[in-house]
């Protein structure tokens, strides 16, 4: 069987079931695409490092199921998962995935990644819900993948996260970039349910002058880009204004 919409059909694996990235995604994507989401049937609950390797299996079904559905596009959601696997591990199980199944296969780290780069940013710091280990790790992904990480800290744990206000983002992000010399752009990963990443990043860019790269805005950006649309959009950043 296989499903389609005028635009294209992106396939979605949800780690968790935490609300509110999905409806962002949906909310911000433009008219014409459509969204097959799927979930890993235990879900991510605590974001322990065993809980985010052991979700690896799982995602990889998940990506069967969406290819056999035929759809044009598949993004697992959840940076962490792959991402503790370094940058060259990830690109190794994408190709994995790519080569047995026909379809193209984004990953959260990827389409971040990628948005860095569009804009410019060699030197970043970055803002998560992540512990010490994962955020240590983190570091080193981004370092592989060829930029100078001037820092990444947590501003809450993964199960505080739905309590933090965008106020509150913004304050703690705006430390940890005066904190740093010469930072060219921020990366926050995460989002939905309370994490108010995405209303924090305009009024970030706008008081620091530089790009700020949030988990929704990236795969909006990297969906179009995969599909071959253009269709930008104003009052979420740089990113999806100028669509690079």
């Amino acid at each position: 069987m296989s499903y389609t919409s005028w635009r294209g059909v992106v396939g979605l694996i949800k780690p968790g079931y935490r609300p509110g990235s999905l409806e962002e995604i949906i909310r911000l994507l433009p008219e014409g695409i459509g969204v097959i989401p799927l979930y890993l049937d235990e879900g991510i609950k605590e974001g322990t490092q065993k809980e985010l390797l052991d979700a690896m299996e799982p995602i990889k079904e998940k990506v069967a199921k969406l290819a056999a559905l035929k759809v044009d596009l598949i993004h697992p959601m959840g940076a962490p998962p792959f991402i503790l696997r370094g940058y060259r591990g990830e690109e190794e199980i994408v190709k994995s995935l790519e080569d047995r199944h026909g379809i193209p296969v984004i990953t959260s780290g990827m389409t971040q990644v990628e948005a860095l780069k569009a804009l410019g940013v060699k030197r970043m710091v970055g803002i998560t819900y992540f512990g010490d280990e994962t955020n240590r790790k983190s570091a080193a992904y981004f370092r592989e993948a060829g930029f100078e990480v001037l820092g990444i800290e947590g501003i809450a744990t993964w199960a505080e996260v739905d309590r933090l206000s965008s106020q509150e983002i913004y304050s703690f992000t705006k430390q940890q970039f005066l904190k740093n010399k010469d930072v060219q752009g921020i990366w926050i990963p995460g989002g939905g349910g309370g994490w108010g990443a995405l209303d924090a990043a305009q009024t970030l860019e706008q008081d620091l002058q530089v790009p700020v790269i949030t988990n929704t805005v990236a795969k909006i950006w990297a969906i179009q880009k995969r599909l071959h649309i253009r269709q930008p959009l104003q009052g979420y950043g740089r990113l999806l204004a100028e669509m690079p």
